[in-house]
């Protein structure tokens, strides 16, 4: 991974596990980490805003799969999501906050990528984040059963994992990773 590029680190695991929350204070509190902004075609949440996603529809999505705009993208419980290519200035380090099937195809086209599965700490308080979040009941079974899945695919993929028992000690970890990485780097 010793590249003048910075780090590419792929934040991932299932809804309720806290990706975005985390992925958030990581870069809020390190200049030199550029989150990337994903789009979707699906509706924003009750409190979600333009700052969580790029909310397009479906006609400019896939016009800019054809124009080859995208790291990843795929089709996620009847909605796209895609991660847009990187914009950050060189040097930057790079977050993304994608699905586990977006990491395995930002791996296969970016291998020096490192991806930790962020995990709740029980299915139990997955199902409440999610009931949290407003969706309503179909879509909150479907996410947990998903999230049997991604976890199961996590485990394999992933460099790291990191269980979100407490925010502020997840959030240290993480950045304990990216420190450890970037040392790896110089």
């Amino acid at each position: 991974m010793a590249t003048a590029e910075g780090l590419i680190l792929v934040l991932s695991g299932p809804g309720g596990a806290g990706k975005g929350t985390i992925a958030r204070a990581l870069a809020g509190a390190d200049e030199s980490i550029h989150l990337s902004r994903s789009w979707t075609t699906r509706a924003p949440r009750p409190g979600e805003d333009g700052e969580d996603y790029e909310f397009v529809d479906e006609p400019r999505f896939r016009a800019h799969i054809e124009a080859d705009g995208f790291l990843e993208w795929a089709e996620f419980l009847g909605h796209l999501y895609g991660t847009p290519r990187p914009s950050a200035e060189r040097g930057a380090d790079l977050l993304l906050e994608i699905d586990l099937e977006g990491a395995k195809q930002v791996l296969s086209r970016e291998p020096r990528a490192k991806v930790v599965l962020l995990l709740p700490p029980s299915p139990e308080i997955q199902e409440a984040r999610l009931r949290a979040r407003g969706d309503d009941e179909e879509h909150i079974l479907r996410r947990l059963a998903k999230g049997r899945e991604e976890e199961a695919l996590g485990l394999d993929l992933a460099h790291y994992v990191v269980y979100n028992h407490d925010l502020t000690d997840a959030i240290g970890e993480l950045r304990g990773i990216i420190e450890v990485l970037r040392a790896q780097e110089s």
